[in-house]
């Protein structure tokens, strides 16, 4: 135990002597985690509108008046060519036409029906998906007032309508951002954990530290626990750290027990630490660690949910996602933090943490080879 002690004294030594690895470690994550939690978020926002109105009459002015009130929408320029409005959509100045053909207030209430065209700019699917079924409705609460300024009086009276009152569970408010943090904060401790752990042994190579462990009487454990539990320590500190900002910042709900978080953490930091120091060992320079260690990072993000529903995947994608440890704690933070989850209920994602730890880290002790 004391050789151990020992180990993670001179690890920490190197830790904070190294100054220019002190931000990285404790600043970046925090400017990060701010950044990117304002940044990520697939809220339509400012969709730029160009509005085509062919008819000018008092139908369809309040149409388009319909869509200038949404806190979603930008009308940038009204024209009566279509040609105009579709340059302007080549040259990715607006995201939508809403083009309103002549005699539209005529037909509607002579013909009782209407055209209207909306042309969205798709390069993006999932903003245009969006676009869509917001323009969609404002257009059929649009059509519900028509109906109802049109109605025959005397038929007023048998009207029926239904009544809808939503109600959102664990996220009432639909902030974007309550949804993001949890899956940020395990970002950011795996970019640290994985990127410093899997630059570990090789930069003790590189300086030729590592001749002077080998001729110590140390065993290979007593080696990979002393250079993981610094890292474990300092992805933990980074966690609370994040936890107490997103809590300051974001007013993000914490319905759970956090006790429940940092155990998972615990055995998650395990995973990623001993998965980077399984990296360090098969690599030769911090250059080689720093790609292994990037390649996989990326697709570890991802295919873990932060950014893509899991469920939308091919099935070939979410059987492979069994693999990915991330995956299993954003799901975790999410449901503890969010849920007010208990063990019960996240024990599967933290059975298979366990389970991925013991692996890596055997990995990391048998690969790993003490030459003298």
């Amino acid at each position: 135990m004391r050789t151990i002690l020992f180990i993670i004294q001179k690890e920490f030594l190197q830790v904070f002597r190294n100054k220019s690895m002190l931000p990285i470690i404790f600043i970046l994550p925090i400017v990060q985690l701010i950044i990117l939690v304002n940044a990520a978020t697939y809220e339509m926002k400012n969709i730029r509108v160009s509005v085509v109105d062919l008819d000018l009459s008092g139908t369809s002015r309040k149409l388009v008046s319909k869509f200038q009130g949404s806190p979603f929408y930008l009308l940038k320029n009204s024209s009566f060519s279509y040609k105009e409005a579709e340059n302007k959509m080549k040259q990715g100045k607006i995201d939508m036409i809403l083009q309103i053909p002549m005699g539209f207030e005529k037909k509607l209430l002579t013909e009782s029906h209407a055209n209207v065209q909306f042309v969205i700019n798709a390069i993006n699917g999932q903003s245009a998906g969006l676009t869509n079924a917001y323009s969609t409705m404002i257009l059929l609460d649009y059509n519900r007032e028509v109906l109802i300024e049109n109605a025959n009086p005397s038929m007023l009276g048998g009207l029926r309508s239904i009544q809808t009152d939503y109600s959102y569970w664990y996220n009432p408010k639909l902030n974007y951002k309550t949804y993001m943090v949890p899956g940020i904060l395990v970002l950011l401790v795996t970019i640290i954990g994985l990127l410093l752990s899997g630059m570990n042994i090789v930069r003790e190579m590189e300086i030729g530290t590592i001749e002077q462990i080998n001729v110590t009487p140390i065993n290979k454990i007593q080696f990979i626990a002393g250079k993981l539990i610094p890292f474990w320590i300092i992805g933990m500190f980074e966690l609370a750290f994040g936890l107490s900002v997103g809590k300051l910042l974001f007013n993000i709900p914490m319905e759970g027990n956090l006790g429940l978080i940092f155990l998972s953490a615990s055995v998650y930091l395990f995973v990623i630490l001993s998965f980077g120091l399984l990296i360090s060992t098969i690599t030769h320079t911090q250059q080689q660690a720093m790609l292994v260690s990037f390649f996989f990072m990326v697709v570890f993000i991802l295919m873990s949910g932060l950014f893509t529903s899991i469920e939308s995947m091919p099935k070939w994608a979410q059987n492979l996602d069994r693999l990915n440890p991330v995956m299993y704690f954003i799901k975790i933070m999410r449901m503890v933090l969010l849920k007010g989850s208990g063990f019960a209920d996240i024990s599967p994602h933290f059975w298979s943490l366990v389970v991925y730890a013991g692996c890596s880290l055997s990995l990391a002790i048998l690969r790993y080879r003490k030459v003298s």
